[in-house]
């Protein structure tokens, strides 16, 4: 806490001074809105603070300028309407893979932070998080992904990701997380924080269980071939005259296999080792 406190600090700060001599806000209110912005931090409402702060940097004509990198180009329009709720984010560009994103950043420096997306074709986030962090240290990535699984999130920290946030993200927590991110902290979401100390405290050689082989019976590629055109349980069970209850177990064998957590997951592991 005290890390953030002060990071806050810093920040608010700045700003004041900025403000002071912009003429926005006079030096004697300084201490009153300071004051304010204390006893904010002491009740842990973090939300309000960043409030004051991004306000305050708002009139001081200053905005946060953000990339959004996926492949998915409807995904790429869900992202922008979650940012255009707030004045303070402005979106510069979109790319739609690594080496996309690269090109765009040649001619165009002027990013504070990218919303990441982890799987994409030609250069995927992991691989583009690394050499943007090589190239451009001060810009921050926070990784916008489905992807929750363990290998995932250590391979995102291990490349340089500043934070690991899931897109079901809702609107202002997906803003918070760009606000402490910039503020010098780590937007993740619970469980990703959660999984995050769990690897921390038991790390896991991914490399080496890459080398193992996923072995699935017939029985299961043919559950997960079903799977990845979109049907759900009761019609798999229909085309493979199995039973609900059936499929279900199939299907739970085969994420515990894959050591993955749902059904995306899944069947893009299956594609990625040539399972399906």
């Amino acid at each position: 806490m005290y890390h953030q406190v002060a990071l806050i600090k810093n920040k608010a700060t700045e700003l004041f001074l900025l403000l002071s001599f912009s003429g926005w806000i006079s030096s004697s209110k300084i201490n009153a809105v300071w004051k304010g912005l204390f006893y904010k931090i002491v009740l842990h409402n973090f939300t309000e603070v960043n409030k004051i702060v991004f306000t305050l940097n708002k009139h001081s004509n200053m905005s946060v300028r953000i990339a959004i990198v996926d492949d998915n180009v409807f995904l790429q329009k869900a992202v922008a309407e979650k940012l255009s709720f707030f004045d303070d984010l402005v979106l510069k560009f979109t790319a739609i893979h690594g080496n996309d994103l690269q090109q765009k950043l040649e001619k165009n420096k002027s990013i504070d932070l990218i919303l990441m997306d982890i799987e994409m074709p030609e250069c995927n986030g992991i691989e583009a998080t690394k050499i943007i962090k090589s190239k451009y240290p001060q810009i921050k990535i926070i990784m916008l992904t489905v992807f929750d699984n363990d290998e995932n999130i250590f391979n995102a920290i291990k490349a340089g990701a500043d934070g690991y946030l899931l897109k079901e993200v809702n609107p202002n927590d997906l803003y918070n997380g760009i606000i402490e991110t910039l503020n010098g902290g780590a937007a993740m979401n619970p469980s990703i924080a959660l999984k995050t100390l769990k690897l921390l405290r038991n790390p896991v050689n991914f490399e080496q269980k890459t080398d193992e082989d996923i072995k699935l019976t017939v029985r299961e590629v043919e559950v997960l071939e079903q799977l990845s055109k979109g049907l759900n349980y009761n019609i798999i069970a229909d085309n493979l005259f199995l039973s609900p209850a059936t499929v279900r177990k199939h299907i739970e064998n085969i994420y515990n296999k894959l050591q993955v957590h749902n059904k995306l997951e899944a069947v893009q592991k299956a594609r990625n080792n040539n399972l399906i």
